[in-house]
C-alpha cells in the first residue's frame, strides 16, 4: 500500500471511533512506517530472504558478491549503513558482521579478553539485538526527514516537490540489512548451541557462522594452538543451529560451516568409527602416529587404534591432544567443506593463513567437484599484514617471469620505499582487486573485514590525542573531526538530531498538539549548522 493510501485507510478507522478524533491518521501511519518491523525475529525472517536472494544472484553471476564490515556498537554499525546509503544509493548487497573477537575484546564485562570464548554467551545476541535497534532508529531518522521535507512543500504550495516527496517514502530502502553472526563454535555441547542460537535468532539474526573447533579449547583463527573436533560433533551442532531456525519459522536461516583446519595441527578426540571408509576413519586417517606391530611397543597410558588395516599409536602431547600429520591441513579442509555442505551447512568458511587467490581457489575448486555451488565467506582479516603479503606476491611473480628485481629488498618490501614503485603500485592493484578476483576464480560469495572499527578508532583516536593534547589544542578537533564532518556532509555533526531530538519533538507535536515544548527552536545550537 502506498503512503497515502495508508493514510486514508487509517483516516476510516480513525473516523469510525468517536474518542479519537484528536488522533492524526497521517502521523500513526508515519510511526508506523518508521517501524516497520515488529519484532526482531521479524527481521530474522525478512533477511534471510535477502542473503537467499543474493545467494541465488552470486550463483548466476559471480559479480555480484556481497560484502560487509564487522562492529562492536549499534552506532557503528548505523553509521555504516547511512554511509553507504548516502555514497551508493542502496543497501542492496551490503551486509554486518558480528565478530565473537570485537565481543570479547570490547564487550565483555570482565574486560577486555582474547578471542578464546571466554565472554558471556548472552553478549553476542545483545550486540545483535542492538545492532538492529539502531539500525531501525536510522530508518526513522531518514524517514522523519523526509517527513519534513512533505510538510515544507505543502506549506509552499508546491505539489510536485510533494509527490516527489512521496515517492521517495513509497520506495524507502531500509537500513536493516542481514548481520552473519559469530557463534564460535557453539560455546559448550549441542543444547548449548541451540539455546545460544535461538538468542541470536530472536535477536535478529538471519545467519549464523559456527566453526570446528573445540568449544573449551576455542582459539582465534589466526593464532596458534587451534584444536578440531571430528566431523560427527559439528556436524550435530551443525543441526542444532537448524533445529533453532526451524523452531522459530526462520525457515530460511542461513548456517556459515568455518573450518579452521588449515591452521590447526591439533584434535582433542579420535573420531568413533564402525567401519573402514566411514567418515570418523577419514578424520582418524589424518592422525600422526607410529605404526606398531606388537604389544611391546605400548607404554602405559598409550592409545592405539587400527587403521589402514594395522595398529597406529597416535602421537599424543603431554595437553592429552592428539597431532595430526604435517601437511595434511588442505586435504582436511575439503573433507571438512564437503561433508558440512551435504549436512546441512549453506556457505563455507575457510579460515587462511593469508589473502591469496591461488590458494583459496585451490582448495574450492576441490570442494566444487562434489558440490558445485559451494560458495564461501571469506575473512579479509586485518590480522594479515595485506601490504607485504601482497608486494611478496608481486615479488615472486617478477622474478618468475625473469624481471629485474635487484632493486628490491624482499625482507624489507614493507618500507614506504616501495610505495611508489613499479612493485608497490601493481602489488595495491592487486589488492584493491582482490575481492573481485576471489569472487571470480575461488567461489567467494561474501567478503567481510573483522575488525575495521575497532583499528579505525584506534588511528583516529590517535590522531586526535596528539593534536589536541599537543600545540594545536581545539583546532585539532575543529580541522580533523567537524570541518570534515561538514564538507563531506557527515550527519552526525548534527548529533542531537542523529539520537532522536527531531524525532522526539514531532512525537510531542503529535501528542499535545501546539502544547508541546520542543528542543528545536531558535535556540538550539544545532541551527549552526543549517545549509552549511
Amino acid at each position: 500500500m502506498s503512503y497515502s493510501k495508508d493514510v486514508e485507510s487509517l483516516a476510516k478507522v480513525v473516523k469510525a471511533n468517536k474518542t479519537w478524533q484528536a488522533i492524526n491518521p497521517e502521523s500513526a501511519v508515519r510511526m508506523r512506517l518508521q517501524n516497520r518491523f515488529n519484532t526482531h525475529l521479524d527481521i530474522a525472517k525478512y533477511n534471510a530472504n535477502i542473503m537467499r536472494a543474493d545467494m541465488a544472484a552470486y550463483d548466476k553471476d559471480s559479480s555480484q558478491y556481497t560484502q560487509s564490515l564487522g562492529c562492536w556498537h549499534g552506532f557503528i554499525g548505523q553509521q555504516k549503513l547511512i554511509s553507504i546509503k548516502k555514497h551508493f544509493g542502496s543497501t542492496k548487497r551490503r551486509y554486518l558482521y558480528l565478530s565473537g573477537w570485537m565481543v570479547a575484546a570490547l564487550r565483555s564485562e570482565f574486560g577486555p579478553l582474547p578471542d578464546q570464548s571466554m565472554h558471556e554467551k548472552t553478549t553476542v545476541a545483545d550486540l545483535i539485538r542492538e545492532l538492529y535497534t539502531f539500525l531501525k532508529q536510522a530508518d526513522a531518522w531518514e524517514l522523519n526527514h523526509l517527513f519534513r521535507d512533505l510538510d515544507a512543500a505543502r506549506a509552499k504550495g508546491d505539489a510536485k516537490a510533494e509527490a516527489e516527496i512521496i515517492n521517495k517514502i513509497d520506495n524507502f530502502e531500509t537500513h536493516v540489512v542481514p548481520i552473519i553472526a559469530d557463534i564460535d563454535a557453539g560455546f559448550g555441547n549441542a543444547e548449548a548451541t541451540y539455546l545460544m542460537a535461538k538468542q541470536m535468532i530472536e535477536a535478529g539474526a538471519c545467519c549464523i557462522q559456527i566453526e570446528n573447533q573445540v568449544s573449551d579449547e576455542k582459539q582465534c583463527g589466526h593464532q596458534d594452538g587451534k584444536v578440531t573436533v571430528p566431523h560427527a560433533d559439528f556436524l550435530a551442532k551443525i543441526n542444532a543451529v537448524r533445529y533453532a531456525f526451524l523452531e522459530l519459522g526462520v525457515d530460511n536461516g542461513v548456517i556459515v560451516a568455518r573450518t579452521d583446519s588449515l591452521g590447526a595441527g591439533l584434535t582433542k578426540q579420535i573420531a568413533v568409527t564402525n567401519e573402514p571408509g566411514d567418515l570418523g576413519d577419514q578424520y582418524n586417517s589424518f592422525l600422526d602416529g607410529d605404526y606398531i606391530s606388537s604389544a611391546d611397543d605400548i607404554q602405559n597410558g598409550d592409545v592405539v587404534i587400527k587403521a589402514n588395516g594395522k595398529l597406529l599409536k597416535p602421537k599424543r602431547l603431554a595437553s592429552g591432544l592428539f597431532c595430526f600429520k604435517e601437511g595434511s591441513g588442505i586435504d582436511r579442509v575439503v573433507l571438512d567443506c564437503i561433508t558440512s555442505l551435504q549436512n546441512g551447512a549453506d556457505l563455507l568458511w575457510i579460515e587462511t593463513e593469508k589473502p591469496h587467490v591461488g590458494q583459496i581457489a585451490e582448495m574450492v575448486n576441490r570442494i566444487r567437484e562434489v558440490v558445485p555451488d559451494a560458495k564461501l565467506v571469506y575473512n579479509n582479516s586485518p590480522s594479515f599484514n595485506w601490504t607485504l603479503n601482497f608486494r611478496q606476491q608481486v615479488f615472486d611473480a617478477m622474478q618468475k617471469e625473469g624481471k629485474d628485481v635487484s632493486a628490491y629488498d624482499r625482507a624489507k618490501l614493507m618500507s614506504a620505499d616501495y610505495d611508489n614503485t613499479e612493485l608497490g603500485i601493481e602489488a595495491d592493484k592487486r589488492t584493491a582487486s582482490f575481492q573481485r578476483d576471489a569472487s571470480r576464480e575461488a567461489g567467494i560469495f561474501h567478503h567481510l573485514i573483522t575488525l575495521p572499527t575497532y583499528h579505525t578508532a584506534a588511528l583516529s583516536t590517535d590522531n586526535l590525542a596528539k593534536g589536541y593534547f599537543g600545540e594545536e589544542g581545539m583546532l585539532a578537533y575543529v580541522a580533523g573531526v567537524q570541518r570534515k564532518e561538514i564538507r563531506q556532509g557527515i550527519a552526525t555533526v548534527k548529533h542531537q538530531d542523529m539520537a532522536g531530538s527531531n524525532i522526539g519533538d514531532d512525537h510531542k507535536e503529535y501528542f499535545a498538539g501546539e502544547a508541546a515544548l520542543k528542543a528545536g527552536g531558535k535556540d538550539n545550537t544545532m541551527g549552526q549548522f543549517e545549509n552549511v
